[in-house]
């Protein structure tokens, strides 16, 4: 059986502080929030991620969701994905 390639996951400074305080605050997120970890480490590009390039000031970076008013932005470079902000769409765009 083929052995599934993963991306190494590097959270910012800044996202893990958001990401801590947010989960602090909303402690029913953590199961939602580890999946979508899991999924962006396996293809960051999954479909059930709705990944989409940004543009503008942020292009050359993605989005994904977490829940149905919380994103994720992060850059993808060779085998790894570096999340860069976590918050509702208009604290991280």
């Amino acid at each position: 059986m083929p052995r599934m390639m993963t991306m190494r996951l590097e959270l910012e400074k800044a996202f893990r502080k958001r990401a801590k305080q947010l989960l602090k605050k909303n402690p029913l997120l953590k199961k939602a929030y580890e999946e979508v970890l899991l999924k962006l480490s396996i293809n960051p590009f999954d479909p059930t991620l709705h990944t989409h390039s940004l543009s503008g000031e942020l292009k050359g970076k993605y989005a994904c969701s977490l829940t149905y008013d919380l994103r994720m932005t992060f850059m993808v470079s060779d085998d790894t994905v570096h999340l860069l902000d976590i918050g509702t769409h208009d604290e991280v765009y």
